[in-house]
């Protein structure tokens, strides 16, 4: 057989897709799995953005799409900017793409030569160290412990940059963690950048609007104006409007980055679903009560599931800010095995013995590049939560 790419040595299918597979492989048997795995929203779509895509469908608005976006949706995207993070972007600064993780690919792909750096705060999504590796750059990783609630210590990114530093990646509210930066937080990494004129800035906003207690989101262009011309900020109609199959994402940025994100765009995938693009801007511009409604209950689950692990033995779950994930911390099941023979020696081991012997479904923490701990995704109903936790509890129960 012919060789494959030196590229994807290092790119690994995503941890919380291969828990997912296996998950469906013992549900397939009969067996009943709390899956608490995907970052997907279990709420429906808007039903004003559903009955947007069929009326677009209807008019015959079926056609190659134009490659960078609708002007319609364009318009929207402005006014979201504007309304949500008081950053103004004109039509050429903006790009639409098939979901949020294009435009991270289109920037690195359209940015980063062989041996450039990029900084990532872990824990992380781990599609960004697999981006960077694909566009042929260096991860490196910083690390942001629990005891600084899991953010990012101006001190520490300063460590980290070098003359070789391309981007920093930003994601607060965070995946895997849920952790977000206050303002006066967010000013003092911003401090930190202003001091490096050669690094771009990449802000993945996707959770903004899944903030609890009354913390207020913040953008770090908004932040400080004078990192505007050289960040990167990355949203998406998926996790704040229930639409993750539609596939769409957006950027602001500089309009010298977005022409060139446009090109790398054309040669990948060209233009986003037409239908999707006209859901997209009804769901920008029609009413946004449901986000806040739909928040509260994310908020309601996240108390539920922080107070369920921290009675579970040998767990310790910090409450975050916002997303729909804990990141709870499983050291003290370690050393132990559990009731079927199972050593657990890592947070890996402590992943599949759960999903094999109490049939629930996590993703270790070694998978966003920290451990020992798992990440619980409570986007799903208060019963399975309900559920999944005392059955997390059983298990941790059980070792000896």
């Amino acid at each position: 057989m012919p060789a494959f790419a030196a590229r994807l040595a290092d790119v690994k299918v995503s941890a919380s897709v291969a828990m997912s597979i296996k998950a469906r492989e013992l549900a397939a048997k009969g067996i009943k799995v709390i899956g608490l795995t995907t970052g997907e929203p279990d709420f429906d779509t808007p039903a004003h953005a559903i009955e947007a895509a069929h009326q677009a469908a209807l008019k015959g608005d079926t056609k190659y799409p134009p490659q960078g976006g609708t002007p319609a949706l364009k318009a929207a995207i402005q006014r979201k900017f504007k309304r949500d993070n008081n950053l103004d972007y004109t039509a050429d600064e903006i790009l639409v793409t098939n979901g949020g993780k294009q435009a991270i690919f289109n920037a690195f792909m359209a940015t980063v030569d062989p041996g450039d750096e990029v900084v990532i705060p872990a824990p992380y999504w781990i599609s960004y160290a697999d981006m960077a590796k694909v566009a042929g750059a260096v991860p490196v990783t910083v690390s942001c412990p629990q005891n600084n609630g899991f953010k990012l210590r101006p001190e520490d990114l300063e460590a980290a940059i070098t003359p070789k530093t391309k981007w920093v990646m930003l994601n607060f509210p965070n995946n895997p963690t849920g952790a977000a930066c206050s303002r006066e937080e967010m000013k003092a990494l911003a401090e930190v950048l202003l001091k490096h004129p050669h690094v771009w800035v990449m802000t993945d906003d996707m959770y903004e609007h899944l903030v609890y207690d009354g913390f207020e989101f913040c953008t770090i262009a908004e932040v400080e104006p004078r990192l505007k011309d050289r960040t990167l900020t990355v949203n998406g109609a998926s996790k704040t409007y229930a639409m993750t199959g539609w596939r769409i994402g957006f950027c602001g940025g500089p309009a010298g980055l977005i022409k060139a994100m446009f090109n790398m765009q054309g040669q990948a995938t060209s233009g986003v679903s037409t239908v999707g693009q006209a859901a997209a801007a009804a769901a920008l511009d029609g009413p946004q009560d449901l986000v806040a409604e739909r928040a509260a209950q994310y908020r309601a689950r996240r108390d539920l599931v922080v107070e369920l692990l921290n009675q579970a033995p040998g767990v310790v779950c910090h409450k975050p800010e916002g997303a729909f994930y804990v990141f709870p911390n499983v050291a003290g099941c370690l050393g132990k095995t559990s009731k079927g023979g199972k050593k657990i020696e890592s947070d890996t081991d402590f992943a599949f013995a759960l999903l094999e012997e109490a049939h629930v479904a996590v993703v270790q923490g070694a998978a966003y590049g920290m451990s020992p701990y798992v990440r619980i995704s409570y986007a799903t109903d208060m019963d399975s939560l309900r559920e999944g936790c005392t059955r997390i509890q059983e298990f941790c129960k059980g070792l000896s």
